[in-house]
């Protein structure tokens, strides 16, 4: 059982260390436009939720 557990735990190790040797640092023009897509994103979703709670606010509930 524990055997089981340590391989799977090596095994995660291997996978985790294999992605950060890939993965970059972003450069600060790819950051910025992640942050403006996320910024976006928020507002949308804001927006959305602001419009269905006027929506239930207004309309009377039957």
């Amino acid at each position: 059982m524990e055997l089981n557990i340590m391989e799977n735990l090596r095994a995660f190790i291997s996978s985790s260390r294999r992605v950060f040797v890939i993965a970059k640092k972003p450069d600060w023009k790819e950051f910025e436009v992640m942050a403006k897509v996320t910024g976006i994103g928020i507002l949308i979703i804001a927006l959305i939720g602001y419009a269905i709670f006027l929506f239930f606010a207004f309309v009377p509930v039957v």
